[in-house]
């Protein structure tokens, strides 16, 4: 018996020390991130302050150098202080529409920076700087409170994730909006993204749950007769689709599937991989092109194939207009099996948001020995649809270039057919 007591009263003193170390630890953890949030906000007002120093500052200037040097700075403070949001707990609504409004002064930075058209920067600025100095104060004034619970990391954190009505950004959130909406409007390029993102073109009748099944099945055949559990998601959603869960034998996965259309946004499906069967390349070919077939993807174009332990990585692109142009936006990536080809997944957001090309842009020839430095090689063109920095899908060359006395340094160059404007330079594995 006494022996029993022993023992219990070590177990007790043991319990005893690992709580006191999981409680140290977890005040230690809470330290360290309140401090990391703690210098994170202080980083983030300093750099608005001076954000909007530059912009006011960048409206005192006619003399180009030294106007280019305030939107060098605006651009480079702007991606800095978005980081510094980012890194923030703050309420989401907040969050993104702060992290739009700078965006947009740095994205303007860089554009007059580059076109050098300095007076539409400007005359945007002369109103955009005004309502900056009215945001800055209110920051301010709502991270005060944080201040304030400067030794309370509970506190902290409770303000953080208030209820916008009932937090202290409130005013803040409500003017961020307005701004954005009048220094900033949406173009039509940005328009029609979002409508695209929130798929607003798709028309089509909204099928039943019963008949999203039966897409699901007909497109992967080797999950018929699974056991199904279909939802949908939430009624304010952008978009309404059915996320369907499925469960054969050793496969257990789910698929997304529009309501209006019956389109197959995604799916996965995880089972084990048997290693020691490997099908050919070839043979991944022509299961993915069974697969577009039976999907009614006429217009897809598999653009790459890479593999790793246990399955290939397929991406396709629609392909489109009188150039054959491949267009980038509207993709498909798959995943196959490498031990039966199975899909195991597919992402087709981007095949069913669908963009509308401009067929009719200008295509000016480009001579490559006079665009590129000599003992420059371009290996490989051919015409894409790809978007510039406002959403525009553009027409464009896609080159891929090397030097001639290093193979090694291999380039993905993407330059307008129209302008020539160089919108991407990637240098490729």
């Amino acid at each position: 018996m006494k022996s029993l007591v022993y023992l219990l009263s070590i177990a007790v003193i043991a319990l005893g020390f690992y709580a006191y170390d999981v409680r140290s630890d977890n005040q230690q953890l809470k330290q360290t991130i309140h401090a990391q949030y703690t210098n994170s906000l202080s980083s983030a007002s300093e750099k608005l302050s001076y954000l909007e120093r530059s912009v006011a500052q960048s409206l005192l200037f006619q003399d180009e150098k030294a106007l280019q040097n305030e939107l060098d700075n605006i651009w480079r403070t702007s991606n800095e202080l978005r980081s510094f949001i980012s890194s923030l707990p703050l309420n989401q609504e907040v969050a993104n529409q702060w992290l739009r409004y700078i965006g947009k002064i740095g994205d303007e930075a860089k554009r007059a920076s580059t076109n050098g058209d300095y007076e539409t920067w400007q005359k945007k600025m002369n109103v955009v700087h005004n309502n900056l100095e009215k945001l800055t104060e209110e920051w301010a004034v709502a991270t005060a409170q944080f201040y304030e619970n400067d030794e309370d990391f509970d506190k902290w954190k409770q303000v953080a994730k208030m209820d916008l009505e009932e937090s202290p950004f409130k005013n803040l959130a409500s003017n961020l909006k307005t701004y954005t909406e009048k220094d900033f409007p949406l173009t039509t390029s940005e328009s029609d993204w979002l409508k695209k993102r929130d798929l607003k073109h798709i028309r089509d009748r909204e099928i039943t749950k019963d008949e999203a099944i039966q897409v699901l099945e007909q497109l992967v055949p080797g999950i018929k007769d699974a056991t199904y559990t279909v939802s949908k998601n939430k009624e304010d959603a952008p978009y309404p689709f059915y996320h369907i869960q499925f469960v054969k034998g050793s496969r257990v996965g789910y698929a997304d599937i529009t309501v209006k259309g019956g389109h197959l946004i995604s799916f996965l499906s995880e089972r084990p991989v048997q290693p020691d069967r490997n099908i050919t390349q070839e043979k991944v070919k022509e299961l993915t092109n069974q697969f577009i077939e039976r999907a009614g993807y006429d217009d897809l174009q598999i653009i790459e194939m890479r593999e790793n332990h246990e399955a290939w990585h397929v991406h396709l692109a629609r392909v489109a207009g009188k150039h054959n142009a491949i267009v980038y936006p509207d993709g498909i990536q798959m995943k196959i099996s490498k031990d039966s080809g199975e899909l195991l997944g597919l992402n087709a957001m981007e095949y069913v948001q669908k963009e509308t090309i401009n067929d009719d842009q200008p295509v000016n020839p480009i001579d490559w020995k006079q665009f590129f430095r000599p003992n420059t090689v371009v290996e490989e063109e051919r015409f894409i649809y790809t978007e510039n920095e406002v959403y525009q899908l553009r027409l464009c060359y896609e080159v891929i270039a090397r030097f001639e006395d290093n193979i090694n340094e291999t380039y993905r160059i993407v330059v307008d057919t129209e302008n020539h404007d160089v919108l991407k330079v990637e240098q490729l594995p």
